[in-house]
């Protein structure tokens, strides 16, 4: 449940982040993106502290993770990745759509829906498992059970190599969609 309430919660502050800061936008100029970029390290450290919540809740039941809590970081990072791209693009299009900031709500409940927060893979039939790893967050989940569950999950590296190309081009086309429509947005606030 962690990496996908972070993925939420960064993806509903960066969207309305440039909305919620119109007064400075237009007042003076300085690089916009440290407004999203804001937004989702803020998020960071929120699940951050919650992660550390969830150690101590560990140690209290004795329960240790094995070596594998050391790939922790790559999966955070991964989180990261697809949490900032697709907070950009949803950002810019939040400045130029103003309904946009309806769907944004809607577009996260149903992201719950379709990644395994709350049920296996193994329910999902060999034929549509491919399809169902299009979502970043599948193998972000599945990496961060693999890391702290010990033995108890296996990591699918389809998945996994999946997310890893998906969050690059979400960050990738997110930053690239978010200059170009940077120009307009003191006009369009």
């Amino acid at each position: 449940m962690l990496p996908w309430q972070f993925f939420a919660t960064a993806l509903s502050e960066a969207s309305n982040s440039l909305i919620g800061n119109a007064n400075l936008i237009s007042k003076i100029y300085f690089p916009r993106l440290i407004i999203p970029a804001g937004s989702v390290i803020t998020a960071l450290v929120d699940f951050l502290i919650t992660l550390g919540l969830m150690a101590l809740i560990m140690l209290w039941y004795r329960f240790t993770p094995d070596w594998r809590v050391l790939t922790l970081p790559l999966f955070m990072g991964l989180a990261f990745g697809a949490a900032f791209g697709a907070g950009l693009w949803l950002c810019a299009l939040n400045v130029k759509y103003r309904d946009f900031r309806y769907i944004v709500p809607f577009v996260v409940q149903c992201g719950l829906y379709i990644s395994p927060v709350g049920f296996s893979s193994r329910f999902v039939s060999e034929h549509w498992r491919l399809l169902y790893a299009l979502n970043p967050m599948v193998g972000v989940i599945y990496g961060f059970r693999w890391a702290l569950l010990r033995s108890e999950v296996a990591l699918w590296w389809p998945s996994l190599l999946t997310s890893v190309m998906l969050s690059a081009v979400l960050c990738v086309s997110g930053i690239r969609s978010f200059r170009t429509m940077e120009r307009t947005f003191a006009d369009v606030i």
